[in-house]
């Protein structure tokens, strides 16, 4: 491939490989030219021009492939543009010549076609340079039109597009010929055909203006006929034109009104237009303009859907603001449309006409206008829907009988009803609370208009106004309560009226529904409401025959609603609920006997619908309340459900008596009892079975049905990826809702509230915007397959095969239409089933099951329906995986394989195909790998079959699937298959799309068969991988979305495997393109690739992106880079595009993205569209400070103007100097010069909410970055250094901005955003200096704002999680210590004192709004933010109390006043809480004690303590609690143990703290992180801490009453017997407490745990918070003695002791830095504290108090033997450990031999040691020990260390300190040494300085060495000749005799002396002299002695 890429066609190369492989080698230095023409020297190229010319000219008549040829055309066209022009007319005419050429033949065809394409595109290139020669041109293409085959005529046609756009308005002589020709072709039988003729006449209709004056009505004639059997992408393209051509009617350009004088259509005419094609019928009955519209015929629905669309096109291209300006003609318009008979002529239709109607408001109100515009749409339509009411009440009041039309009127505006209530939901619901003008707006009237609504005569409107009541309910929680209130109140006042009970009850079953949406839920008290409504209506229902219907319908539907509730509101209700079932229906058979012998028509209807309701309420708790339903609920449920299984039997002599009306009843009744049962566990009701089965496969096997419904669920049953064979693509397109009307299944896509009221109540299903239940007689047959999926895994193998016989026969007696609707059904069934059976992992049966399924599904292979040639292949698949047997696969593939090899037709070629697909993919690569090689070859030669596109479809598609579950098995059969897929993208024509959908898909599986081995750069892999990237560029090139999505997704997966390979500079353009396209498929495949790219290389992305704005401006690229006509309504991202190339600006890609939040509506894209900005954002927001923060602020701006008119005027007027930057931000302001009708539409509050959390994602990531962002004066200096420098805290004011501009907006949501974003401003910024002003916080001068930001919370109306959250802040700002003026202090404390007074008063701001946790939530978060608030003054005072009191100033030293001026006194924190205190401990108190009780389990209720702080929130927090709930309770016991008070009342009464302490043992069983274990320890100190000062006040008083009274009684825990009962015993519990946290941080502490098998003995070193923890643990050890009697203390002491010794091993180890960890200093202060215990010490104990210290002792000495295994242990810590002991306990205890010697071999390790750190704490350690008082312990020690002392010091003198450490333990040495000297008595004095001055003089360095020592070594001088000048005169006489008896060493220090005098004459004369420091430099981090 690499030989292709040159600039001439490298013509040897191509000469020497395979006639097979050219092709690609062509199409491969195509792509190659086309990238380097643009960039090449454009002298290169004129010298290479004539060759490049002939050799590209040459390949015109090589008859190339379609993506050949365009790559052909435009590189041809591009080198003319680029070079030289002379021989362009030349080339033009050969072109013209061969299209002239009368040869028709196959093979000279793509010759013609190239030439056709190279004319198109010379043309769109050049334009008016080659004006001469277009006349003859064109004629020339429009004469070979006339003969040309379907693929010629769409080429044609699209050149002639193209020549139209090059010449714009030069080419108008020829614009009539060229439109008479090709609108004859716009119900061409080719799709592909018309298509292009559309688009042709869309390029014309630019500049012919009589196709939109003249020609208009025949144009719209044309489309509605062109709309006639289309299929999707005629249906876009042609509405396209049409809407456009209507558009352009209404408002022309002004370019060409200029030019011409043009008479305009009227906005009446162009509605009347289109509203005749919504309406029309068949083109029979167009026979003129009168009759047409006369009622009779059908509607065509190709042509409605097509016109429905047209409507969207017609509106989108006038504009928003058109749209807004004409909203009240335009609604009344489309209104009428679906009050037209013809529009609903029978209920199908009229759904139908609804949906679109539907679908054309929500298009263009819900895109195109803002949210002003949309509220002002709102009143609109409000005012229209009050002004059908207001007609409809004056024909049902009209009692004379004038008004004869009244019963049709009515019926018609029912539809109009339903359409516009329908988008007054959906507008409310998507403006959320922004809408809140609209409910307040008294004059709007809106909630009274839809609530008059609920008396419409139709069931219809009724259900519309309950849903749309709905909406406005969740939009705005605060009406729900209200709403509800209001139905219940209308419901008992009009109880007399069948349509108030009707409407009232869907009402409030449908606010009851939209509950779950709102969080803040309703009070508890209306369920009991809505069931006593319920029981009252059930109860009369019976009184009043005109009303018993509707009574029992609205009774049931309430009590189905009351279930959507959930378990919390239900549980109090079931036991009456468990009652009402059981007797809706008869007890026993003979009841039911005796119930069919009475009764009329009308009490039976009522009784059916009556159990239909019972049953309805009955899956609905099942469905909502799983959690009750216990073993006895099922059993109580299954009485009337089985009564309900008998009577269906009965039912048809019923419907025989009474008449069939009764059926639908009846049906009713069966859908209930499907759809509960579908839900129960099938081992219920299996003694049932088989009477169900009868009844389901009657049912779906159309038995007593005569119409042929068929079920639709077929497509869902089928694999999603089969989508391309079952078109169920266009599920997911933006036309979905209006599209599903053209499936072939019953009354598809004809959803309507009216078929199934329960739904009003249901949730929504994902992705529906309002719940559309099909028909009855559709959803009782879905209902009927669903549940024989569900039972036919548990029904015995006999019933199986019976089953599936009678299958066979009922298909085998059905006839035509009805055996085709016979087999879905069956066929859709039979799924159901394999599908439960492969999900309960069961097998299928024996043989003769097997055989009777396998007849089933192989005749269906060959049906003529490819639906049901799909639904058998798929069985078939589903079959192999249930029956999962080798012979039984093979014997399934060995018949297809036969079929395939003789079968010569199309049907069973597809079908067979499809079921190799299938067998593989259900079974896998393994389990069909012998089939793999046969499978391959078949399926590579039928992808072969050129006659045929559909075999090629549906093979490739199988091969696909083989690819996909073959995996690595597949990796041989990898070559062939790529060269074929390639071959067939290059010469299969682009008309065919399945074709290449499938091709697609083939790319995309071989690509994930080779995964990672892309990457490599073998021979084979680099063929393989550029063969891949070709097959991507062609497919990328396709001008059909899907196959653009399939090549984005093979793109992906290529960057995945292979990231080098793919070239982002032009994936990334492309991608943005797409962006706007208007088929959501390719949308969301862009945004999924783009969200792969931004978590790899976010960088790179952005900036290519970027590179589109910058082309942006040139003709080329918006010529080129935007398809102007791909398919699909121009939605409003369409207009962008086509005003601006694409609508990229300088925000960037992510301007973009923030722009499709706005209107795309997708949860899956939306999703995509979050992910990938969050994952540019992580990436580069740091870097891009300003830029991000700019887009966020430019979202959120739109918060401060809902304007939709005025574009720059959001919120400019405060922020002028960022005006400039803001002017410039086009994304956020018009759209460009050139359209002045469309104004851009202001981000919705869902992208801003996305905004506000950006911005504090932004905030975090800085603060991990760099510490300078939050630092003002390191920002300004690095910002000084280096402009580009960008840091958050510089932003301040923008921050506070935005989340002030959230925090009050009308938005919930958003306001909850702002809030957060606030505090964490606030908490981030609070403690950052102000540099300009010392003492000052930059926050300060913000506290206006931050007021300001926080009072609209406080108000009235403010729901509760709101209000929870601004307290929230409240104490964080209070808190921050940010705000030193008290006024300013107290302006938000007054919004805390507000709230407070509330909670006082019991009122929450919504008490009776929202459910009673809501008003919990809010008198809690208000508890807590004063308590945290007290937390705070408490530590200011406590701080101030600590600090020493500054002196008082004097006059001489006002000049640093400033820093002190504005710092708030200490306790003035604590005078703004103080007044509150009663009353707020008082609330704190019983917050936590209602927690308490609520939490303690039932049975400890007798136990409960009087007044029990401690068991409050901890005793048991749900695990879900937030972490910061837990800690802030640990916080509050802590600061609380902090009170004199609260600490004496927890020591007397020890329970308590017992109590507390077990309930803090069970808080660490569920919460484990180590932040809440630290608080856990801190709260326990403080308890022993109290019960410590308690028992010490009482001992101090025993022992002054000691005086007078000898026996004193044993005070602590213990007594005399030294027993400590668990569960009364504080220490005890402290103990256990303490040893669970040191078991979870050091295991093998516990013998438990580390015998257990599963522990694993490594010892890793503790983090630092485990460090840290174990620490505290062992300080609380080490105090709890002291709470003990002397027998106590015996009792714990081995425990605590053994702990201790064995931390001290475990942590004692040897670092690096020879840092002592926080548990090894805690321990050795531990053996400090308990040995010195004097308590321990009495008579009785003394035996085994020696006993204990002896084993410590001994304990640690074995510990610090190094050994082999283990790390090595700190001999320090080790030294201090035994030091200590000596140290503190007695001669006589430990002057044991054995442990005497141990200590001793310790010491002379650690002398010996050669680390000079160890030698110097050892000399330290000796020092302490040699000095101790009792001489009986130390003189041993000198005894046998100071000789290894002395020997060590001696042998300095030759090897000197290099090291200031080695330095340290001489100069540490030498002080041992001294001390020995001054310890001695005098007699021996001069043997001991005998030692020490030897030793000492010996250090001293003559003059010549001096100067070339090191520094330690001459710091080891100057440190002994100081020490000799300090002994001399201490001990004159000896050191005199000394010296003496050594003369050479007198010398020697005679010549230092001298020496050292002359050097500090010297120094003394430049400087003054130093102070010298003779004590050591390093000390012990804790002084232990």
């Amino acid at each position: 491939m690499e030989l292709a890429h040159s600039l001439l066609l490298n013509e040897e190369a191509l000469a020497q490989i395979t006639e097979a492989k050219r092709p690609v080698f062509i199409f491969e230095w195509l792509r190659f030219l086309d990238k380097v023409l643009v960039a090449a020297n454009k002298t290169d190229v004129k010298e290479k021009q004539k060759k490049l010319v002939e050799q590209l000219t040459g390949l015109i008549s090589s008859s190339p492939g379609p993506p050949t040829r365009k790559l052909l055309a435009k590189n041809l066209a591009a080198l003319y543009s680029i070079g030289d022009t002379f021989t362009v007319f030349q080339t033009l005419d050969k072109c013209n010549d061969i299209i002239r050429n009368k040869d028709d033949t196959a093979a000279y065809l793509p010759t013609k076609l190239a030439a056709v394409a190279c004319v198109g595109a010379f043309y769109e290139k050049m334009g008016r340079m080659l004006g001469s020669a277009f006349p003859e041109t064109v004629n020339n293409l429009l004469k070979s039109l006339k003969s040309a085959e379907s693929q010629g005529r769409s080429e044609i046609l699209m050149s002639l597009q193209k020549v139209l756009n090059g010449l714009g308005g030069a080419a108008a002589s020829s614009h009539r010929d060229i439109y008479k020709n090709a609108r004859s072709l716009l119900t061409d039988r080719s799709m592909a055909v018309r298509c292009a003729v559309a688009k042709c006449l869309l390029e014309l209709q630019n500049e012919a203006v009589f196709m939109w004056t003249a020609e208009l009505e025949n144009i719209a004639t044309l489309c509605f006929k062109a709309l006639e059997n289309s299929n999707y992408g005629v249906r876009v393209a042609v509405s396209k034109l049409l809407g456009t051509v209507m558009a352009t009617a209404l408002m022309p350009k002004q370019a060409t009104v200029m030019r011409q004088n043009v008479k305009r259509a009227t906005f009446d005419e162009v509605l009347e237009l289109m509203a005749t094609g919504f309406l029309r019928g068949g083109s029979g009955f167009l026979k003129s303009g009168g009759e047409m519209l006369k009622v009779g015929g059908s509607v065509n629905r190709e042509v409605r859907v097509g016109v429905t669309q047209a409507y969207v096109v017609f509106v989108t291209t006038l504009g928003g603001q058109w749209l807004e300006r004409s909203f009240a003609t335009f609604l009344s318009h489309v209104l009428d449309l679906v009050s037209h008979p013809r529009a609903t002529q029978t209920h199908v239709e009229a759904v139908y006409s609804r949906r679109c109607v539907s679908f054309i408001l929500r298009a263009t109100v819900g895109s195109l206008l803002g949210e002003k515009a949309q509220i002002a749409a709102a009143k609109e339509i409000c005012q229209a829907i009050g002004k059908q009411m207001k007609a409809v009440e004056a024909v049902v009041n009209d009692t004379s009988g004038e008004n004869k039309s009244g019963a049709a009127d009515i019926a018609a505006s029912q539809h109009v009803m339903v359409c516009a209530l329908q988008e007054l939901g959906s507008l409310v619901q998507s403006l959320n609370a922004t809408a809140s003008p609209l409910i307040q707006e008294a004059s709007i009237g809106l909630l009274e208009t839809v609530t008059s609504v609920l008396l419409h005569p139709s069931m219809a409107a009724r259900l519309a106004a309950a849903w749309c009541l709905r909406c406005v309910a969740v939009a705005l929680p605060f009406q729900l309560t209200p709403f509800l209130d209001r139905c219940a109140e209308r419901l008992n006042n009009l109880k007399t009226s069948p349509e108030a009970v009707s409407g009232y009850s869907f009402a409030m079953a449908a606010l009851l529904g939209g509950v779950h949406q709102c969080p803040l839920g309703i009070p508890h008290a209306k369920g009991k409401m809505v069931v006593s409504i319920a029981e009252d209506l059930l109860r009369t229902a019976a009184q009043n025959s005109r009303l018993s219907l509707q009574r029992t319908q609205a009774g049931w539907l309430l009590l189905g609603a009351l279930m959507t509730l959930g378990p919390s509101v239900v549980r109090y209700h079931l036991p009456k609920m468990l009652l009402l079932w059981r007797n809706v229906f008869p007890r026993s058979l003979k009841e039911l006997e005796a119930e069919k012998a009475r009764g009329d028509s009308f009490t039976w209807q009522v009784t059916l619908e009556g159990r239909a309701g019972a049953l309805c309420a009955m899956r609905s708790f099942v469905a909502h309340c799983p959690e009750l339903l216990t073993e006895d609920v099922i059993r109580k449920l299954m009485t009337p459900i089985e009564c309900a299984m008998t009577m269906m039997s009965h039912i048809p002599s019923v419907i025989k008596a009474h008449g069939a009306h009764l059926k639908a009843s009846a049906a009713m009744v069966r859908l209930r009892l499907y759809d509960i049962l579908a839900l129960l566990p099938p081992k219920t009701y299996e003694g049932s079975f088989n009477a169900l089965l009868r009844e389901l496969v009657a049912e779906f096997t159309l038995t007593d049905n005569s119409a042929n419904t068929t079920t639709s669920l077929l497509r869902s049953l089928c694999h999603y990826d089969d989508s391309v064979l079952l078109g169920s693509w266009l599920q997911e397109t933006d036309h979905k809702s209006i599209e599903d009307q053209l499936q072939p299944n019953s009354a598809s896509g004809s959803g309507a509230l009216e078929h199934d009221p329960s739904s009003i109540y249901l949730r929504i299903p994902a992705g529906e915007a309002v719940p559309g239940p099909l028909p009855l007689g559709v959803s009782v047959i879905d209902a009927s397959v669903a549940l024989f999926g569900v039972v036919f895994p548990h029904v015995s193998y006999k019933h199986r095969l019976q089953m599936l016989d009678h299958f066979a026969e009922c298909v085998k007696q059905a006839k035509g239409v009805r055996q085709q609707a016979v087999q879905l059904n069956i066929f859709t069934a039979v799924l159901s089933a394999l599908k439960g059976l492969a999900e309960n992992k069961s097998t299928l049966g024996p043989e003769e099951v097997r055989k009777s399924a396998l007849t089933l599904v192989m005749g269906a292979l060959d049906n003529p329906n490819p639906i049901l040639r799909c639904a058998a292949g798929e069985a078939l698949g589903r079959m192999a995986q249930v029956v999962g047997e080798a012979t039984f696969i093979a014997r399934m593939a060995q018949y297809s394989f036969d079929k395939l090899k003789s079968a010569r037709d199309v049907v069973s070629r597809t079908g067979h195909s499809l079921a190799l697909g299938c067998l593989h993919r259900y079974v896998g690569g393994i389990g069909s790998g012998q089939h793999l090689k046969t499978s391959v070859s078949i399926l590579l030669a039928l992808a072969q079959d050129g006659t045929s596109s559909e075999v090629q479809t549906w093979s490739l598609h199988s091969l696909a699937l083989i690819v996909d579950s073959s995996g690595p098995m597949y990796r041989g059969y990898v070559e062939p298959t790529l060269s074929l897929v390639l071959t067939l993208l290059l010469t299969v024509p682009p008309s065919h799309t399945e074709v290449h959908q499938c091709l697609g898909r083939c790319l995309g599986a071989i690509i994930t068969t080779v995964g990672p081995e892309l990457q490599g750069n073998g021979a084979t892999i680099s063929t393989i991988r550029s063969s891949c990237l070709v097959g991507c560029a062609i497919t990328q090139d396709h001008s059909d979305s899907l196959v653009q999505a399939a090549a984005i997704s093979c793109l992906q997966q290529l960057h995945m495997f292979a990231p080098r390979h793919v070239n982002l500079s032009s994936l990334v353009p492309s991608l943005c393109v797409h962006l706007c396209s208007s088929h959501l498929l390719l949308r969301r495949a862009a945004v999924a690739c783009l969200r792969q790219l931004a978590q790899r290389e976010a960088a790179e992305v952005c900036e290519y992106a970027m590179s589109l704005a910058k082309n942006a401006g040139d003709k080329e690229s918006s010529g080129t880079n935007v398809n102007p006509f791909a398919p699909g309504v121009s939605s409003r991202s369409d207009i962008h595009c086509r005003h601006q190339g694409v609508n990229i600006t300088e925000t960037g890609l992510e301007g973009l993205l923030f722009g499709m939040l706005d209107r795309e509506t997708d949860r899956k894209l939306c999703s995509d569209i979050h992910d990938t900005l969050g994952h540019m954002l992580s990436s580069l927001a740091v870097e891009k400070l300003s830029h991000w923060l700019m887009l966020c602020k430019d979202v959120l701006a739109a918060s401060s103007d809902m304007s939709t008119a005025t574009p720059l005027s959001s919120g400019k007027d405060e922020e002028s100097e960022k005006k400039d930057e803001m002017d410039d931000d086009t994304m956020f302001t018009t759209l460009g010069e050139d359209d002045k009708s469309k104004p851009f539409v202001a981000p919705r509050w869902a992208t801003r909410v996305f905004a506000a959390d950006c911005l504090c994602r932004i905030i975090h990531l800085c603060e991990n970055a760099d510490q300078a962002h939050f630092d003002l004066a390191m920002a300004r200096s690095a910002k000084l250094r280096n402009p580009t420098n960008d840091l958050l805290v510089l932003h301040l004011s923008d921050l506070i901005r935005m989340a002030f501009m959230a925090a009050t907006d009308h938005s919930n949501q958003l306001r909850m955003a702002g809030l957060q974003a606030l505090e964490d401003i606030i908490k981030k910024f609070a403690s950052v200096p102000e540099p300009e002003f010392p003492g000052q916080v930059i926050l300060e001068q913000y506290q206006a704002n931050v007021g300001a930001a926080l009072r609209p919370a406080f108000s009235q109306d403010t729901p509760s999680d709101i209000i929870a959250k601004a307290c929230q802040v409240c104490s964080t700002w209070i808190g921050s210590g940010v705000v030193s003026d008290l006024n300013d202090l107290r302006r938000v404390h007054n919004l805390l004192v507000s709230s407070l007074d509330k909670v006082q008063a019991g009122k929450g701001s919504s008490s009776q709004l929202y459910r009673e946790s809501a008003t919990t939530m809010e008198k809690l978060a208000v508890l807590k933010a004063w308590a945290e608030v007290y937390v705070v003054a408490m530590n200011i005072k406590k701080e101030a109390e600590s600090k020493p009191k500054r002196p008082s100033k004097t006059a001489d030293d006002d000049d640093d006043d400033f820093g002190t001026i504005d710092e708030l006194p200490p306790d003035s924190l604590i005078t703004l809480v103080q007044p509150e205190l009663p009353t707020l401990s008082r609330l704190w108190l019983a917050a936590l004690k209602d927690y308490a009780l609520l939490t303690l389990p039932a049975e400890f209720a007798s136990q409960l303590p009087a007044d029990g702080v401690s068991i409050q929130f901890l005793c048991s927090p749900r695990p879900e609690e937030p972490i910061e709930h837990v800690t802030a309770c640990l916080q509050a016991l802590h600061t609380l143990l902090d009170s004199p008070y609260a600490r004496v009342h927890i020591a007397e009464d020890q329970l308590i703290g017992v109590e507390l302490l077990s309930v803090l043992h069970r808080l660490l069983l569920t919460w484990n992180p180590p932040s809440v274990q630290l608080l856990v320890t801190g709260v326990v100190q403080q308890v022993v801490r109290a019960a410590q000062d308690y028992l010490q006040e009482k001992r101090s008083t025993l022992n002054e009453d000691d005086m007078e009274k000898e026996p004193c009684p044993v005070v602590g825990e213990g007594g005399d017997s030294g027993g400590l009962v668990p569960g009364k015993s504080l220490v005890f519990a402290t103990m256990e407490l303490l040893m669970f946290i040191l078991v979870r941080h050091m295991p093998h502490l516990s013998t438990k745990m580390s015998d257990s098998p599963s522990h694993v003995a490594t010892k890793t070193r503790l983090s630092e918070e485990s460090a840290r923890l174990v620490a505290a643990t062992v300080t609380i050890l080490s105090d709890l003695p002291s709470l003990c009697s002397p027998a106590g203390c015996m009792t714990i002491l081995p425990t605590i002791l053994f702990l201790i010794a064995r931390i001290l091993k475990d942590t004692a180890i040897k670092s690096a830095d020879n840092q002592v960890p926080p548990p090894v200093s805690a321990a050795l202060q531990g053996i400090k504290s308990i040995v010195t215990l004097s308590m321990a010490k009495t008579e009785d104990t003394q035996k085994q108090w020696t006993a204990l210290i002896r084993s410590t002792l001994a304990c640690i000495l074995e510990y610090s033997q190094p050994e082999d295994s283990m790390p090595v242990p700190d001999e320090v810590s080790m030294l201090t450990a035994i030091a200590l002991f000596l140290w503190s306990a007695s001669s006589e205890i430990i002057g044991v031999q054995s442990l005497q010697n141990g200590c001793m071999n310790r010491f002379k390790n650690a002398l010996n040691s050669c680390d000079p750190w160890v030698q110097a704490k050892c000399y330290q350690l000796l020092l302490s020990v040699f000095q101790h008082s009792n001489r009986a312990l130390s003189t041993p020690y000198i005894h046998a260390l100071a000789p290894i002392v002395v020997e060590k010091l001696k042998a300095v003198e030759r090897n000197r300190p290099a090291s200031s450490t080695e330095l340290l333990a001489v100069q540490e040495g030498i002080k041992v040494l001294e001390t020995l000297v001054a310890l001695g008595e005098e007699q021996n004095r001069v043997q001991l300085l005998a030692l020490l001055v030897p030793t000492l003089i010996s250090y001293l360095l003559d003059e010549n060495s001096f100067a070339s020592a090191s520094a330690a070594s001459k710091d080891l001088h100057e440190f002994a000749l100081q020490n000799l000048m300090h002994i001399g005169p201490l001990y004159p006489h000896a050191f005199k005799t000394v010296m003496g008896a050594a003369p050479e060493l007198k010398v020697r220090l005679e010549t230092a002396v001298r020496a050292s005098q002359a050097s500090k004459a010297r120094a003394a004369t430049r400087q003054p002299a130093p102070a010298v420091h003779s004590a050591p430099t390093i000390k012990l981090k804790t002084s232990f002695f």
